[in-house]
Protein backbone atom coordinates (compact mmCIF):
# COMPACT_ATOMS: atom_id res chain seq x y z
CA UNK A 1 0.00 0.00 0.00
CA UNK A 2 1.36 3.42 -0.99
CA UNK A 3 2.65 5.65 1.80
CA UNK A 4 4.03 9.05 0.83
CA UNK A 5 5.66 9.75 4.18
CA UNK A 6 5.01 13.42 3.47
CA UNK A 7 7.31 13.28 0.43
CA UNK A 8 6.00 14.45 -2.92
CA UNK A 9 8.40 13.22 -5.62
CA UNK A 10 9.52 15.26 -8.63
CA UNK A 11 7.75 14.08 -11.79
CA UNK A 12 9.41 14.91 -15.11
CA UNK A 13 7.63 15.48 -18.40
CA UNK A 14 8.78 16.54 -21.85
CA UNK A 15 8.24 20.28 -21.24
CA UNK A 16 7.94 20.60 -17.47
CA UNK A 17 8.64 19.19 -14.07
CA UNK A 18 6.20 18.79 -11.23
CA UNK A 19 7.76 19.81 -7.92
CA UNK A 20 6.26 19.47 -4.46
CA UNK A 21 4.30 22.61 -3.71
CA UNK A 22 6.30 24.86 -1.40
CA UNK A 23 5.75 28.15 0.43
CA UNK A 24 8.42 29.67 -1.83
CA UNK A 25 5.88 29.19 -4.67
CA UNK A 26 3.22 31.26 -2.88
CA UNK A 27 3.61 34.52 -4.85
CA UNK A 28 3.38 32.79 -8.24
CA UNK A 29 0.48 30.57 -7.19
CA UNK A 30 -1.34 33.49 -5.58
CA UNK A 31 -1.33 35.26 -8.97
CA UNK A 32 -2.79 32.16 -10.63
CA UNK A 33 -5.30 31.26 -7.92
CA UNK A 34 -6.66 34.81 -7.76
CA UNK A 35 -6.83 35.42 -11.51
CA UNK A 36 -10.52 36.07 -12.33
CA UNK A 37 -10.56 33.36 -15.02
CA UNK A 38 -9.16 30.77 -12.57
CA UNK A 39 -10.42 31.81 -9.15
CA UNK A 40 -14.07 31.57 -10.13
CA UNK A 41 -13.74 27.79 -10.42
CA UNK A 42 -11.80 27.17 -7.22
CA UNK A 43 -13.64 25.74 -4.26
CA UNK A 44 -11.28 27.36 -1.75
CA UNK A 45 -11.90 30.53 0.26
CA UNK A 46 -10.78 33.66 -1.60
CA UNK A 47 -7.17 34.66 -1.01
CA UNK A 48 -6.51 38.28 -0.05
CA UNK A 49 -2.71 38.24 -0.23
CA UNK A 50 0.33 36.07 -0.95
CA UNK A 51 0.42 35.44 2.82
CA UNK A 52 -2.98 33.71 2.47
CA UNK A 53 -1.47 31.57 -0.31
CA UNK A 54 1.40 30.67 2.05
CA UNK A 55 -1.14 29.56 4.66
CA UNK A 56 -3.01 27.47 2.10
CA UNK A 57 0.24 25.86 0.97
CA UNK A 58 1.09 25.15 4.61
CA UNK A 59 -2.25 23.38 4.98
CA UNK A 60 -1.62 21.35 1.81
CA UNK A 61 1.82 20.35 3.09
CA UNK A 62 0.33 19.28 6.42
CA UNK A 63 -2.26 17.19 4.56
CA UNK A 64 0.57 15.57 2.63
CA UNK A 65 2.36 14.66 5.85
CA UNK A 66 -0.90 13.13 7.08
CA UNK A 67 -1.26 11.00 3.90
CA UNK A 68 -4.34 12.93 2.80
CA UNK A 69 -3.19 14.75 -0.34
CA UNK A 70 -0.30 15.32 -2.75
CA UNK A 71 0.16 18.65 -4.52
CA UNK A 72 2.67 19.68 -7.15
CA UNK A 73 3.61 23.02 -8.69
CA UNK A 74 3.97 22.92 -12.46
CA UNK A 75 7.43 24.31 -13.28
CA UNK A 76 8.79 25.15 -16.75
CA UNK A 77 12.50 24.68 -17.58
CA UNK A 78 13.12 28.40 -16.97
CA UNK A 79 11.82 27.97 -13.40
CA UNK A 80 8.50 29.73 -13.98
CA UNK A 81 5.58 28.26 -12.03
CA UNK A 82 2.51 28.12 -14.25
CA UNK A 83 0.04 26.21 -12.08
CA UNK A 84 -0.54 23.37 -9.69
CA UNK A 85 -2.14 19.95 -9.71
CA UNK A 86 -2.41 16.91 -7.54
CA UNK A 87 -4.44 14.51 -5.49
CA UNK A 88 -6.92 16.38 -3.32
CA UNK A 89 -7.46 13.12 -1.49
CA UNK A 90 -6.98 9.42 -1.88
CA UNK A 91 -8.18 6.26 -0.21
CA UNK A 92 -6.48 2.93 -0.72
CA UNK A 93 -8.00 0.53 1.81
CA UNK A 94 -11.36 -0.63 0.50
CA UNK A 95 -11.44 1.78 -2.45
CA UNK A 96 -8.11 2.36 -4.28
CA UNK A 97 -9.54 5.71 -5.36
CA UNK A 98 -8.17 9.24 -5.64
CA UNK A 99 -9.50 12.66 -6.62
CA UNK A 100 -7.44 15.12 -8.66
CA UNK A 101 -7.59 18.88 -9.02
CA UNK A 102 -5.66 21.43 -11.09
CA UNK A 103 -5.20 25.10 -11.93
CA UNK A 104 -3.21 26.71 -14.75
CA UNK A 105 -2.22 30.29 -15.52
CA UNK A 106 -4.53 31.57 -18.29
CA UNK A 107 -1.56 32.72 -20.38
CA UNK A 108 -0.66 29.03 -20.71
CA UNK A 109 -4.13 27.76 -21.67
CA UNK A 110 -4.49 25.88 -24.93
CA UNK A 111 -0.83 24.82 -25.11
CA UNK A 112 -1.13 21.29 -23.67
CA UNK A 113 0.63 22.03 -20.38
CA UNK A 114 -2.13 20.84 -18.08
CA UNK A 115 -2.72 17.75 -20.17
CA UNK A 116 0.98 16.87 -19.82
CA UNK A 117 0.90 17.56 -16.07
CA UNK A 118 -2.20 15.43 -15.55
CA UNK A 119 -0.71 12.59 -17.62
CA UNK A 120 2.20 12.60 -15.17
CA UNK A 121 0.02 12.45 -12.07
CA UNK A 122 -2.33 9.87 -13.60
CA UNK A 123 0.60 7.57 -14.36
CA UNK A 124 1.90 8.16 -10.83
CA UNK A 125 -1.52 7.39 -9.38
CA UNK A 126 -2.04 4.17 -11.29
CA UNK A 127 1.55 2.86 -11.26
CA UNK A 128 3.04 4.07 -7.98
CA UNK A 129 0.08 4.70 -5.70
CA UNK A 130 -1.81 1.63 -6.92
CA UNK A 131 -5.07 3.44 -7.57
CA UNK A 132 -7.80 1.74 -9.54
CA UNK A 133 -10.07 4.77 -9.97
CA UNK A 134 -9.22 8.45 -10.32
CA UNK A 135 -11.98 11.02 -10.07
CA UNK A 136 -12.19 14.67 -11.03
CA UNK A 137 -14.92 17.11 -10.06
CA UNK A 138 -15.70 20.36 -11.81
CA UNK A 139 -18.33 23.06 -11.82
CA UNK A 140 -20.98 22.38 -14.51
CA UNK A 141 -20.04 25.65 -16.25
CA UNK A 142 -16.33 24.86 -16.44
CA UNK A 143 -16.31 23.54 -20.00
CA UNK A 144 -12.51 23.81 -20.32
CA UNK A 145 -11.96 21.41 -17.42
CA UNK A 146 -14.70 19.08 -18.65
CA UNK A 147 -13.10 18.99 -22.10
CA UNK A 148 -9.66 18.27 -20.66
CA UNK A 149 -10.91 15.41 -18.49
CA UNK A 150 -12.79 13.93 -21.45
CA UNK A 151 -9.71 14.22 -23.68
CA UNK A 152 -7.72 12.31 -21.04
CA UNK A 153 -10.23 9.44 -21.19
CA UNK A 154 -12.34 10.28 -18.15
CA UNK A 155 -16.02 9.45 -18.44
CA UNK A 156 -18.67 11.78 -17.09
CA UNK A 157 -20.58 9.76 -14.52
CA UNK A 158 -23.09 12.26 -13.27
CA UNK A 159 -24.08 15.46 -11.60
CA UNK A 160 -23.63 15.74 -7.84
CA UNK A 161 -26.42 18.12 -6.85
CA UNK A 162 -25.52 20.80 -4.29
CA UNK A 163 -22.29 18.91 -3.62
CA UNK A 164 -20.24 21.83 -2.31
CA UNK A 165 -20.98 24.82 -0.14
CA UNK A 166 -19.12 27.99 -1.07
CA UNK A 167 -19.40 31.67 -0.23
CA UNK A 168 -22.13 31.93 -2.86
CA UNK A 169 -24.14 28.98 -1.56
CA UNK A 170 -24.49 25.35 -2.55
CA UNK A 171 -23.04 24.34 -5.92
CA UNK A 172 -23.42 21.31 -8.12
CA UNK A 173 -20.37 19.38 -9.34
CA UNK A 174 -19.89 17.17 -12.37
CA UNK A 175 -18.19 13.87 -11.56
CA UNK A 176 -15.67 12.41 -14.02
CA UNK A 177 -13.81 9.13 -13.47
CA UNK A 178 -11.02 7.17 -15.11
CA UNK A 179 -10.37 3.52 -14.27
CA UNK A 180 -7.03 1.78 -14.52
CA UNK A 181 -8.63 -0.58 -17.06
CA UNK A 182 -9.69 2.44 -19.20
CA UNK A 183 -6.10 3.52 -19.74
CA UNK A 184 -3.13 2.09 -21.59
CA UNK A 185 -0.21 1.13 -19.34
CA UNK A 186 1.38 4.50 -20.09
CA UNK A 187 0.67 7.28 -22.53
CA UNK A 188 4.07 8.81 -21.77
CA UNK A 189 6.14 5.86 -22.89
CA UNK A 190 7.43 5.29 -19.38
Amino acid sequence: MYISGGVTPVLRGARMELHAIDVSHAAALYEIWTHPAVGRWLEAPPLASPADAEQLIGLLLQMSREEESLRWSIVLPDGRIIGSCGYNQWQLAGAYRGEIGCELSPDCWGQGYMREALELILDFGFRTMGLNRIEALCHPGNTRAAGLFSALGFLQEGLLRQYRHTGTGFQDAVLFALLRSDRPISRLGI
